[in-house]
């Protein structure tokens, strides 16, 4: 059984950096197809970014060239790495490992970016 425990976020100004972590355990983050979303209050969840077993990394449009989703092996890490943020990025953010049609989901952080 594959658990996520995600750290990272917080409170941050605009045109502010932060980074999320998502550490996997029960099994190698290579074996799935990882990514991160976000729900902002009021709002369903949505895409941010993957990566997928193979090592191709996609985005949501919203991104741009502002966030970088990357994975650490050694450390069986997940990272998304998030530049030039701004009011509209304040959600809860999410990462998950997808495998077979199942989804597993890390408990959230929360990233606010004051304007």
């Amino acid at each position: 059984q594959v658990q996520l425990v995600q750290s990272g976020g917080g409170l941050v100004q605009t045109g502010g950096s932060l980074r999320l972590s998502c550490a996997v355990s029960g099994r190698r983050f290579s074996d799935y197809t990882m990514g991160w979303f976000r729900q902002a209050p009021g709002k369903e969840r949505e895409f941010v970014a993957q990566l997928a077993r193979d090592g191709s990394m996609w985005y949501q449009d919203f991104v741009g060239d502002r966030f970088i989703i990357s994975g650490d092996s050694a450390r069986n890490t997940l990272y998304l790495q998030m530049n030039s943020l701004k009011p509209e990025d304040t959600a809860t953010y999410y990462c998950s490992a997808n495998q077979d049609g199942v989804d597993n989901w890390g408990q959230g952080t929360q990233v606010t970016v004051s304007s």
